[in-house]
């Protein structure tokens, strides 16, 4: 019988990305090792690169931006050759990677456009010489099998100083490793061509075990569907071969396969939802695909693909990443001498691209574990949840913060959908064309006076059941006129710290990092926009990296900047900006012991700095002194952030330890309050909200998703108030917070998209607003005082954004149509925070202080408030409508349809629909 009459993956079919696709700036190598020189997660890509003697290893992303390009960073792993390396499969930026000089490495990598972390997250010393191997578990977190020469090694990650489980030592030196899919056993290859399986539970020696290979030379095992396992090798003529076996009986294949003859180690890979199994040779230029069936176990040929280039290594990239829409089954990174090279395999379909083929995709592993280590070693056997791969049906992140605003939703109607529902039984979801209007002359909703209900009430119903709304929901971003970006700048520093912005700003300059030697800063002039000469910049010479860098509010001539040498300097930069290279301080602050992660100026106090360290402390500088005068203790890790609370009374910290502390520095140099932070330890940022009532922290959960998290500034130690997801990313969030309209925007470096929430000290405290896309990745985005905005435009906020090139400014606006008049509502009087209120001998004395503030309003504009009212149009219903009776339901969906098309679908919000303190009639049409 033919298998490929019936079976729906027979003409599947590889495609070799285009050569402008290819991934290049790679410098493979080739070593002599028994991993696959290059694995990739939902996201990344790592592989062996020949540089630092294969002791480094290159990164890249496994999409490319938005140009089209790939960029490639380096990593120094290891003082010798990595030997092998694996991605945890529950979080798609956490590498492990094993080496010849004994160890093996837990690594928490983000975006390769930023730098990567100098020291690893785990580090362990198993002690028994050269490690070959390393996979994570399939079904929990935190467990590593770990192949020395000739013993598999079984670690918790969470107890580091020893295994849990030695294996017992094999004749000769180990080949290869492989889990069970679902997690219970361990499979080994040998030279001494012998096949083992390990139950690590049970016993420390194999359950079954048998000399079955017939050469002893680069032989690769793999777990394939249920009891299967598939090898690769020689066979005794030197051929190259494919067998399956019945891991219940190893004493004899099942299946086997030739693949003619050639020295090259062959590299199996093998994907369980489709039975696929793809086999390339290193130094080989074709890939071979296989199709296994566990009900006749068999393998068989379905496709020969040849290759431009010689294989160095080669990487199945995870489902969750396919493009399932084109019929994509698997996609394959083949590494080679030069560039990474994608190959995607798909299967021809008529009505690709329009419909989800169902059929091709099973649903797949999720990505969270099924249990801990501890939970697996004490003889738990649970399995990781399933998921859909339908773009429709995958698990989106759940809004945990909103339990009160789930339940509001699921109130949407009688039938369980949520208010949001596009489901056709919700009247909201009623086309606007389609609305009746209400026929009972005996309604008791206004109907009877033969009006309908005013925009202003239809709004408020729509309100009460939407649950609350934010006046900036419609906020627009929008990227400003050329004439005012600053274009051609050379040579960005785009490596700059996690716990530095990436670049500064003040009303009259811009302070951008160089990748140049000596720490070098660009100053450039506001008033001067444009595209700046090839001739060489004149700049600030730090003589060292540049760890992080802020302009004094209070003096726009003035930047701190923070050394690895742990010193901060601070300069001054003349009026008008750069004319010559500075090198020469105005003064320098010495105290820390060890690399500054941050400084933060105070925001009422001049001449007052504060800094963080890896020597964890927190220090408080006078820069009229030109002393240390207070030193924070406390931490007990990496401090993330620092923020200085709006009356300039107190700063919190968020820390690597998993705690949010709050300091009163005039009072004691521990913390008056503690709390549990972020569970994720990738990086996270903290700032003050409500009025100094709340800390916001962006940071990440324990599976490396980006999260907002508040915080009651009165009770830390009650934990999260409420919380958000926002998506899964490596970089951190950097928060701006405007405190005059509670507003939040939140990009990260390298992100396209800028996230913008209205912050409320009640439920729902998180409300989302529109967002921003820039067209290519940015590296910062800074923002000005309130001053700069354009108040008869409507903007409530403007920054600058930092692109690899270019800095250009970004408005943001509230669409309103009466424009003639000030906005009053949306502009309270604003601080002036580009004044001191204090100095900083008198903050230290025990004074406070406030900013003064002042009104926005222009000289020449009316307040909306004291704007004329319109009288109001009286809209008539025609005669008809009275002369049939409608049962009291009919009356109650009409009403709420007719509401729905006065104010347009829900689902397609328009600007004109009504907020807070606005009337209707003041929103575009």
């Amino acid at each position: 019988m033919n298998r490929f009459k019936t079976s729906k993956y027979k003409n599947t079919t590889p495609k070799i990305a285009k050569k402008d696709e290819w991934i290049n700036n790679v410098r493979g190598g080739s070593f002599s090792c028994q991993g696959n020189h290059i694995k990739a997660s939902s996201k990344l890509v790592a592989f062996n690169t020949d540089q630092a003697g294969g002791g480094m290893l290159g990164l890249t992303s496994v999409r490319p931006g938005s140009d089209g390009q790939w960029t490639v960073t380096h990593i120094s792993c290891h003082s010798d050759l990595v030997t092998d390396m694996d991605f945890n499969p529950f979080d798609d930026c956490i590498l492990a990677t094993c080496s010849a000089d004994e160890t093996v490495k837990l690594w928490h990598l983000c975006d390769p456009e930023h730098q990567q972390p100098s020291d690893p997250s785990l580090t362990l010393n198993p002690g028994q010489g050269r490690l070959e191997l390393v996979q994570f578990h399939p079904t929990c977190s935190g467990l590593l099998a770990v192949g020395t020469t000739k013993s598999p090694l079984i670690w918790d990650t969470s107890r580091k100083d020893a295994p849990l489980a030695a294996l017992e030592q094999h004749g000769d030196q180990m080949q290869s490793l492989s889990w069970k899919r679902d997690g219970s056993l361990l499979a080994s290859s040998c030279k001494d061509k012998m096949l083992r399986v390990f139950d690590p539970r049970a016993q420390l020696t194999p359950v079954q075990s048998a000399k079955s290979l017939q050469s002893n030379k680069d032989s690769r095992i793999l777990w394939a569907k249920d009891d299967l396992l598939v090898t690769t090798g020689f066979d005794m003529m030197r051929s190259r071969e494919v067998r399956l076996w019945d891991s219940r009986k190893l004493s004899s294949s099942i299946s086997s396969a030739s693949l003619g003859t050639s020295s090259g180690m062959l590299i199996p890979l093998f994907d369980e939802d489709t039975g696929l199994l793809l086999i390339t040779g290193m130094g080989e230029t074709v890939i071979d695909c296989f199709e296994i069936s566990s009900s006749d176990p068999s393998v068989s040929q379905v496709s020969h693909c040849l290759l431009d280039n010689s294989t160095r290594g080669v990487a199945m990239v995870p489902k969750m990443a396919l493009d399932v829409m084109s019929c994509e089954v698997m996609r394959v990174l083949q590494l080679t001498d030069s560039c990474v090279v994608p190959i995607s395999y798909q299967v021809p379909r008529k009505n690709s691209g329009y419909e989800f083929q169902e059929d091709l995709y099973p649903d797949t592993a999720g990505t969270s574990p099924a249990m801990s280590a501890e939970e697996w070693w004490q003889g738990g056997n649970k399995q990781v949840e399933k998921v859909s791969l339908h773009p429709d049906k995958r698990p989106k992140p759940s809004a945990k913060q909103l339990p009160a605003m789930k339940d509001k939703a699921s109130e949407g109607s009688k039938d369980g959908h949520p208010r949001d529902s596009s489901t056709s039984s919700s009247p909201l979801s009623t086309p606007s064309s389609s609305a009746v209007p209400s026929r009972s002359p005996s309604s008791t909703s206004g109907l009877s006076s033969g009006f309908l209900p005013s925009p202003s009430q239809g709004a408020k119903a729509i309100q009460n059941l939407m649950g609350p709304t934010s006046k900036f929901r419609h906020i627009q971003g929008t990227v400003k006129h050329k004439d005012t970006h600053i274009t051609n700048i050379r040579g960005l520093n785009l490596t700059t710290p996690g716990e530095c912005d990436g670049f500064c700003v003040n009303r009259q300059r811009v302070a951008v990092p160089l990748a140049i030697s000596g720490g070098q800063i660009a100053v450039f002039e506001r008033s001067q926009p444009g595209k700046l000469l090839d001739a060489s910049l004149p700049t600030i010479q730090n003589s060292v990296n540049v760890a992080d860098f802020a302009w004094d509010p209070f003096d726009s001539q003035r930047l701190a900047v923070a050394g690895d040498d742990a010193k901060i300097r601070v300069w001054r930069v003349p009026e008008g900006g750069l004319k010559e290279t500075l090198t020469e301080p105005e003064l320098i602050l010495q105290g820390h012991t060890e690399k500054i992660y941050s400084i933060k100026f105070h925001p009422l106090a001049s001449n007052l700095l504060v800094s963080s360290s890896y020597d964890l402390s927190v220090r408080l500088w006078n820069l009229e002194s030109r002393e240390q005068v207070k030193l924070l203790t406390g931490h007990q890790d990496q401090v993330f952030g620092v923020a200085w609370s709006p009356d300039g009374k107190l700063l919190a910290t968020v820390c690597k330890d998993g705690k949010v502390r709050i300091y009163d520095p005039r009072r004691s140099t521990e913390p008056v309050q503690e709390g549990p932070g972020p569970e994720g330890h990738r990086g996270a940022r903290v700032v003050w909200v409500c009025d100094g009532k709340y800390l916001l922290v962006s940071g990440f959960d324990s599976r490396s998703e980006r999260v907002l998290y508040l915080y009651s500034a009165e009770s830390l130690s009650s934990g999260v108030v409420a919380s958000i997801p926002v998506n899964v990313s490596p970089s951190t969030l950097i928060p701006f917070y405007d405190p005059d309209t509670s507003v939040v925007i939140l990009t990260g470096k390298g992100d396209t998209r800028v996230y913008i929430y209205e912050v409320a000290p009640e439920e729902p405290y998180f409300i989302e607003c529109s967002s921003f896309n820039s067209p290519e990745p940015h590296k910062g985005l800074a923002f000005l005082p309130k001053t700069e905005c354009n108040v008869p435009d409507v903007e409530i906020a403007v920054g600058l954004m930092l692109a690899k090139t270019t800095i250009e400014p970004v408005a943001f606006r509230v669409p309103r149509v009466k424009k003639e008049f000030f906005q009053d509502d949306l502009y309270p009087d604003t601080a002036v925070w580009w004044e001191s209120a204090l100095t900083a001998s008198a903050w230290l004395s025990g004074s406070n202080g406030q900013h003064k503030k002042i009104s926005l309003k222009p000289k020449d504009m009316t307040p909306l408030s004291e704007a004329p009212k319109e009288a109001p149009v009286r809209k008539y219903l025609p005669s008809s409508v009275y002369l049939e009776e409608k049962t009291d339901e009919q009356k109650k969906e009409e009403l709420l349809s007719a509401m729905v098309a006065k104010l347009g679908n829900m689902d397609d919000p328009l600007p004109q629909e009504s907020f807070q303190g606005v009337d209707e009639d003041e929103w575009d049409d």
